[in-house]
């Protein structure tokens, strides 16, 4: 994957973390740079952890299934992005909790991360400098979050959905560049 790619997926990626900071600023009556750079850092660091997990645990099967690789990393980006888009038609905003209390945070640092998992796991599968790929997944969730949370902050859920949508529709046009240019087709 080049830089480019590598920064549309983490975008895609930072979107559910960018939905989930929205609504933690709706909830927030005054935000400080000390809780923009701790819900940053929280969602960030686990959306680079998470790939750096899936691409060891994908180097453990590669050689046994590296003749679909492209089709499993096809499947993988469109369940996620399908899922994205889904829950970007449901407009709720059920974590509006504004406490930054450690077992709240590994939660949702947790369930927002999930998705970066399964593509550490594609990431095994193709030419991709995982020390670069986390490093950008990372530092561009850490950015959009804190500015999910300052939008949520000053203008409530509006964003919200609209951001879900796009990060899904880039994983899926990611997974269907994968797997076309893995056909020969593009």
């Amino acid at each position: 994957m080049n830089p480019i790619e590598l920064l549309l997926l983490g975008v895609g990626l930072a979107m559910d973390a960018f939905a989930v900071s929205v609504c933690k600023g709706l909830a927030m009556k005054k935000i400080t740079w000390r809780e923009l750079g701790i819900i940053g850092l929280w969602f960030g660091g686990f959306q680079a952890l998470m790939p750096l997990l899936g691409y060891i645990l994908g180097n453990q099967f590669k050689v046994y299934i590296t003749a679909i690789d492209h089709w499993i990393a096809f499947v993988l980006l469109v369940i996620i992005g399908g899922t994205m888009i889904k829950e970007a038609l449901d407009d709720e905003c059920e974590d509006a909790n504004p406490s930054l209390d450690v077992t709240l945070m590994f939660g949702l640092a947790i369930a927002t991360s999930i998705d970066a998992l399964a593509v550490g796991v594609t990431f095994a599968f193709l030419e991709v400098n995982i020390i670069l790929a986390i490093t950008v997944i990372g530092v561009t969730t850490f950015i959009i979050s804190a500015i999910g949370v300052k939008i949520g902050n000053i203008f409530g859920t509006k964003y919200k959905s609209k951001a879900e949508l796009v990060g899904g529709c880039i994983l899926i046009f990611l997974g269907t560049r994968i797997l076309l240019t893995h056909l020969g087709i593009i």
